[in-house]
């Protein structure tokens, strides 16, 4: 059981982030990715849609002997992991903006999210914000047309930059001293957000904390793999791979398409 697979699914590619996290803690386990970029942004999409494709692409990975899956993105978590949990037998692991952290790091006591509606709008958020953001002026921002830049691998471009500085800029003005990345493909913005914010304004993302409750849960569950050599991975995409290898650029993986119905 140990040396079998953590599954990881997304919304296309912005759950290599997530990914990148795990396989950097913990590079003896074997992972396989599902990249559902044929029905990205998830955070448009109607909650009963989103369950959906979450139950499909669990199925997929489930198929594939996977002894634990993250669900890499804040919407699917938010809208879908409940009832992964109790539909499947397999451990999961969720995505949810790091609202915590930057409330007790802030000292404008005024945080800003970046996120997806399916994300902002869901009843978890709302719990999330409610127990950890106590005295927190919460300024949320729906990253509308974001992601699918990402998708095409369109970065650092104007188009990119000018969304964005619309997105942030109320919320600069408004006091914000820390921004949270609510959406795995988000970390990917960095080296622009950090152009456009001011020094002051500390980017936080749910990365390397996945990572470690992943491997927490792995040891709880006895399945943590102790072997000396390294994990091997396969990554799966139901859209264009050469867009998801060019996120896998620094690492030599191969990538396949996945022929399932969605």
């Amino acid at each position: 059981m140990s040396k079998r697979p953590i599954g990881i699914f997304d919304s296309g590619v912005g759950g290599t982030s997530i990914w990148k996290e795990i396989q950097k803690l913990m590079p003896h386990e074997s992972t396989i990715y599902l990249a559902d970029s044929k029905n990205a942004p998830y955070g448009e999409k109607s909650k009963e849609r989103i369950v959906e494709l979450s139950v499909k692409n669990t199925e997929f990975l489930i198929e594939k002997g996977c002894k634990l899956i993250v669900v890499a993105c804040n919407t699917a978590t938010t809208n879908a992991i409940d009832l992964l949990r109790e539909k499947y037998e397999v451990s999961f692991i969720g995505i949810e903006p790091a609202i915590k952290p930057a409330a007790l790091l802030s000292k404008s006591k005024t945080v800003g999210i970046l996120a997806t509606k399916g994300t902002l709008s869901s009843s978890l958020f709302s719990s999330t914000s409610a127990n950890h953001a106590h005295g927190i002026r919460i300024l949320e921002q729906e990253g509308t047309g974001l992601v699918p830049l990402i998708e095409q691998g369109k970065i650092e471009t104007n188009e990119t930059e000018a969304l964005l500085k619309k997105y942030l800029q109320p919320m600069i003005d408004d006091g914000m001293d820390h921004l949270v990345l609510g959406c795995t493909h988000y970390p990917y913005l960095i080296p622009v957000l950090k152009k456009l914010l001011p020094e002051h304004v500390q980017i936080i993302d749910s990365g390397e904390a996945v990572a470690k409750q992943t491997k927490t849960v792995l040891e709880r569950d006895k399945l943590l793999n102790n072997t000396t050599t390294k994990g091997g991975h396969q990554f799966f995409t139901n859209a264009d791979v050469d867009i998801l290898r060019h996120f896998l650029s620094d690492v030599p993986v191969p990538v396949e398409t996945a022929y399932f119905d969605f």
